[in-house]
């Protein structure tokens, strides 16, 4: 009788806690864990879930200079399975870091980039050429531009929206420099028709001076704003499609070649800087619409232009 008295007690015993409504504690993740870098130790399954799902919701904010945009993971397909791992949080030792990214779309990240470049980027502005004052050059100022990098701003944004501990991040951007600035503009070559004068200038500095002979009456140097186009050394002369120099043939280089050793042609057409042998033509409007220089001259010219060079030819 004891002894089923025994048992019965065991039973009992055992039964209590179902018995009473007690149910076993939930289990508990390990102190000093965190997930992605959120701390959950000591929480349940449930409480770290709760803790994490808010986190990597959280919008990011892109900054640039004064203005920022809000990016919702959503919009970009972010992707986390929280409940995996807050599951392997609970079988982790303490103070361990368990990984937890979410899932990006990347072309959806790119094409964001992409949108945000058109709207920030823009190329810079060279100094150009004005006009004269007076005779020496006046340029107008260069700019400067900016260019997202792409690329490394898409990584930026992937990033923070994978990690719940950066909600902030910055834009990418480098500043483009000009080509051509004004204190670096180089030559440029003002021609007096009226004082059959070449002007070399750097900049707005002058140079060097030279005279030259321009059209004639009948065959007028054309004035305007031009640049060179063309560069020869020890050209050869071909007659140019016009009544004057019909029934000729061309001329090889040479002693005697109309155009002497160098020829600079100019955007304006059948129109160039170049020698001549005729000497006493200089200073005169004797030509057929072409800028003659000496041949010393001629050749000291050519070696301080280049394809690009801009001349102003003036009535002055």
């Amino acid at each position: 009788m004891i002894r089923r008295l025994g048992i019965s007690v065991l039973i009992v015993a055992a039964l209590a806690p179902v018995l009473s409504g007690d149910a076993a504690p939930p289990a508990l993740i390990a102190p000093g864990v965190t997930v992605a870098g959120i701390p959950v130790g000591g929480m349940s399954n449930p409480q770290a879930q709760a803790a994490l799902r808010p986190a990597f919701a959280r919008p990011v904010r892109l900054v640039y200079g004064d203005s920022s945009w809000r990016l919702r993971p959503a919009r970009f397909g972010a992707r986390v399975t929280v409940a995996q791992g807050v599951a392997n949080a609970l079988h982790a030792h303490a103070g361990a870091a368990v990984a937890l990214a979410p899932r990006i779309d990347e072309s959806a990240v790119h094409r964001f980039v992409r949108a945000l470049d058109a709207r920030i980027s823009y190329p810079a502005k060279d100094a150009e050429l004005a006009g004269l004052q007076g005779l020496a050059p006046q340029f107008t100022p260069e700019q400067t531009g900016v260019q997202v990098l792409r690329q490394l701003t898409a990584q930026r944004i992937t990033r923070a929206l994978q990690s719940p501990q950066i909600r902030r991040t910055r834009v990418a951007a480098k500043t483009v420099q000009p080509e051509r600035t004004v204190a670096s503009f180089g030559p440029v070559i003002v021609i007096r028709r009226g004082a059959n004068e070449l002007r070399y200038y750097v900049g707005a500095k002058l140079v060097r001076t030279f005279g030259v002979a321009t059209g004639q009456s009948v065959y007028p140097t054309p004035t305007g704003t031009f640049s060179i186009v063309d560069m020869q050394r020890n050209p050869w002369w071909r007659p140019p499609d016009s009544p004057w120099a019909k029934g000729l043939a061309p001329i090889p280089p040479g002693p005697g070649n109309p155009l002497g050793t160098r020829w600079m042609g100019l955007t304006a057409p059948g129109v160039g800087i170049h020698g001549t042998p005729d000497d006493a033509s200089i200073g005169y409007s004797a030509s057929h619409g072409c800028i003659r220089m000496h041949i010393s001259d001629a050749e000291w010219l050519f070696e301080h232009v280049s394809v690009g060079t801009q001349v102003v030819i003036t009535d002055a």
